[in-house]
């Protein structure tokens, strides 16, 4: 009687050189998940003269759908009108559409999240603070796009797990809740975090990491390359998670840097 639809292409860069794969996942997925729970919850015990089964469809989507913003901008609330800029926010703007249209043309019993960036452990290598963590440990340089300056808010994946925990239990049906981690920091200031945090953890000099003249590298922060920009890059991201706070007495239990250490620890030892 619950689906709690996280399933997505999510990878803004593969979204650019690839987007047959997001429309196909993003729009057309959720779509059919949508179709499919319609039918086992409403259409089927319609036919049969029963009431519509107890149920709820929540669907995880993305601050992205809200466009970019200025240093002095304030931050996405529900309110927001939607502005998404690449494909891939393009799609999920697609798929939080037709979720509110199944709400409200067929009476599905939703609820939508737009998270910001999350981050903790088994995330996927491709994204920022994995890539940076396992290019490290592989001794490899640290792409950074453009001048670093590029802000997000950045959500360890247990305080959003325990988010959409509460909007499925308490949450109001039909209504949009913004979950973040009250943590807005330069992608630069994320990279140097955690060289700090590995230069602690697991000295360059102790493992014989050199530089390319052959001397010890002293500090993982010279492995940092600044690469160019990529097409389209939003500026800023910010939500104001405080609908989720008023209404379903939610707030972040990690700050970034407890957040950040539990995620070097657990890559450290999960190497393989």
């Amino acid at each position: 009687d619950t689906i709690v639809h996280f399933a997505a292409e999510s990878h803004v860069d593969r979204s650019i050189t690839g987007p047959d794969s997001f429309i196909e996942t993003n729009i057309i997925g959720t779509y059919s998940l949508l179709k499919a729970a319609k039918k086992i919850w409403i259409d089927v015990p319609k036919a049969s003269g029963q009431k519509p089964v107890e149920h709820r469809f929540h669907h995880v989507s993305t601050d992205e759908v809200y466009g970019t913003l200025s240093a002095t901008d304030p931050a996405f609330t529900e309110e927001t009108a939607y502005a998404p800029n690449s494909p891939y926010s393009a799609s999920k703007a697609a798929s939080d559409h037709l979720v509110r249209a199944y709400h409200h043309t067929y009476g599905l019993a939703v609820t939508t999240s737009n998270c910001s960036n999350n981050y903790g452990p088994y995330h996927f290598p491709e994204k920022l603070i994995p890539l940076i963590i396992t290019n490290i440990l592989q001794d490899k340089p640290l792409p950074v796009y453009g001048d670093g300056q590029q802000i997000r808010d950045w959500l360890y994946v247990e305080d959003h797990a325990r988010g959409i925990e509460l909007v499925l239990n308490t949450g109001r049906v039909g209504e949009n809740y913004n979950i973040g981690g009250h943590n807005e920091k330069t992608n630069l200031e994320v990279v140097t975090t955690i060289c700090e945090i590995l230069d602690e953890l697991v000295p360059s000099e102790a493992r014989g990491v050199k530089c390319k003249d052959g001397a010890p590298l002293t500090t993982y922060s010279s492995l940092i390359t600044y690469v160019a920009d990529r097409p389209g890059h939003d500026r800023r991201y910010a939500i104001d998670a405080s609908k989720m706070s008023k209404e379903l007495n939610w707030n972040p239990i990690e700050t970034f840097e407890t957040g950040l250490r539990k995620t070097v620890q657990w890559y450290l030892d999960n190497q393989a």
